[in-house]
């Protein structure tokens, strides 16, 4: 199963690399986007879950790793106040 990395810049300009186990997350996240802190919560969220999904169909198991980022995802995005704040996905390789 292709993996996808995927790249955000956060509301205070801090970058991170995201992780996830299928291309399913190309259907909810568009590299040169930007979001709201909200809206990019829950595409990720949606996105992660969709591509644990996939994992699960064909090897039987939930993918840990889609899981684990988005609990990092929803972490971060629990610091910043503001759910307008932008998130921009840098790109998705």
């Amino acid at each position: 199963m292709p993996e996808v990395i995927f790249h955000i810049r956060w509301p205070d300009g801090r970058e991170e690399r995201c992780y996830s186990p299928s291309t399913a997350i190309f259907q909810h996240l568009a590299a040169g986007q930007t979001y709201a802190l909200a809206e990019f919560v829950q595409r990720a969220r949606t996105g992660l879950t969709a591509a644990s999904d996939r994992v699960a169909a064909k090897y039987g198991f939930a993918c840990s790793s889609a899981l684990d980022q988005l609990a990092r995802i929803e972490a971060t995005a629990s610091r910043y106040p503001d759910e307008a704040a932008q998130v921009v996905c840098l790109s998705l390789k």
